[in-house]
C-alpha cells in the first residue's frame, strides 16, 4: 500500500509548485541593452536643420533651400502640387521668392520624433509674413527626415491649410491698402506701411510725417472689427502720446472715418478722415472738420499717396 500524504507535506508541495509556476511566467528582461543612436543628439541635429531651412527661406535662397531635399525629395504644397527633385524644388522657391519679395517664415515644431536610427518625422506649424493672399488660416506642415551619409535631410515635406476663425470677412475690403505708401506735398513728405495682423483680423498701420521744417511726427495705427459696435473701428497711438479712435463708414471708392481723441496735452480732437481709391496704386487721403481743444482747425489739403515698391 502507499502510504498516507499528510496535510503539511501537501501544502509544501503546492507552495513549490506555485513559486516554480510564477517565475517561470516572469518575462525575462536584458538589463545590458542599450540605444544604438543617442535620440537626443538626433533631434537636436534635426532641429538644427529645421533652422537652416528658416534661414535659407528668409535669405531668399532657393538653391540652399533644395539642398536640404534628399536628392529624389518631394514637397507637396497646400494645393496638392508635388515637386519632386531638388531641380524641381528649387524652381518652386525661386518663383515663389519672385512673387513674394518680402516674405518671411516662422516654424513651431509641434512634434519631432525618430521613427529608427535612420528616419524621423517632424509636424509643425509655419507663419508667413506677409500673409498669404485669401481667407486667414494656419500652415501646417509633415517632413520625414532620413539620414543619408551622415547627414539628415528632408525626404518629403507635405503643406496643409487649415482655415481658422477670424473677423477677416468685416475688414477684407481693405485690402487694397496693404503695402507701402508715399507722397510728398508741399516740401513734406507722408510714408506709411499697412499690413494684416492677428490672423488677419486687424491691420497694421505705421506711418511717418516729414514736415517741411524738418520735424517729424509718427505713430502706430490699428483698424478691424468691433463685434460690440458691429462695425469697422481704428485705434490711434501718436508718439507723442495723443490717441484717437475713428469709427469708419464705406464710401463710394473708400471709407470716411469720424475720429475723436485726445493730443498728449490733453486737448481733446475730432475730425473726418477720408481715404478715397484711384486704382491699385494710388489712393487720395485727407482729414475734414478737424477742431483741437474745441477751436475749428483748417482742413488738410488732398494727399495722393502712391504704392511703393516692398522693402526686401
Amino acid at each position: 500500500m502507499r502510504p498516507a500524504v499528510t496535510l503539511p507535506v501537501i501544502a509544501v508541495l503546492i507552495w513549490t509548485f506555485l513559486s516554480t509556476l510564477s517565475s517561470a511566467q516572469k518575462p525575462t528582461v536584458a538589463t545590458d541593452q542599450k540605444p544604438t543612436v543617442d535620440a537626443a543628439a538626433e533631434l537636436a541635429a534635426i532641429r538644427a536643420e529645421s533652422s537652416t531651412f528658416v534661414t535659407a527661406f528668409n535669405k531668399r535662397d532657393a538653391k540652399a533651400v533644395a539642398a536640404l531635399f534628399t536628392e529624389d525629395g518631394q514637397y507637396i504644397d497646400d494645393a496638392g502640387r508635388k515637386f519632386s527633385g531638388r531641380a524641381a524644388i528649387e524652381k518652386e522657391y525661386a518663383e515663389h521668392f519672385a512673387q513674394n519679395p518680402t516674405a518671411k517664415i516662422t516654424i513651431l515644431i509641434d512634434s519631432l520624433r525618430l521613427l529608427s536610427d535612420g528616419a524621423a518625422m517632424e509636424e509643425g506649424r509655419a507663419t508667413v509674413d506677409p500673409a498669404p493672399e485669401g481667407a486667414p488660416g494656419v500652415s501646417k506642415y509633415s517632413a520625414v527626415h532620413v539620414k543619408v551619409g551622415g547627414k539628415w535631410q528632408m525626404a518629403t515635406v507635405r503643406d496643409t491649410w487649415e482655415a481658422s476663425p477670424s473677423t477677416h470677412d468685416k475688414v477684407a475690403d481693405l485690402n487694397w491698402l496693404i503695402g507701402n505708401w508715399s507722397a510728398e506735398e508741399h516740401g513734406g513728405k507722408m510714408e506709411s506701411t499697412c499690413r494684416w495682423i492677428a490672423n488677419k483680423s486687424f491691420v497694421e498701420r505705421r506711418y511717418t510725417t516729414t514736415h517741411a521744417d524738418g520735424t517729424m511726427t509718427s505713430g502706430l495705427q490699428i483698424i478691424g472689427w468691433n463685434p460690440a459696435e458691429r462695425s469697422v473701428q481704428s485705434w490711434n497711438f501718436s508718439n507723442d502720446g495723443g490717441h484717437a479712435i475713428g469709427f469708419w463708414s464705406p464710401v463710394e471708392n473708400g471709407w470716411s472715418a469720424e475720429v475723436r481723441g485726445v493730443t498728449g496735452t490733453g486737448a481733446p480732437t475730432t475730425a473726418v478722415n477720408h481715404l478715397k481709391r484711384l486704382d491699385e496704386n494710388a489712393y487720395v487721403w485727407q482729414s475734414t472738420n478737424r477742431t483741437v481743444a474745441g477751436q475749428s482747425v483748417a482742413d488738410t489739403d488732398e494727399v495722393v499717396l502712391k504704392r511703393q515698391a516692398a522693402k526686401k
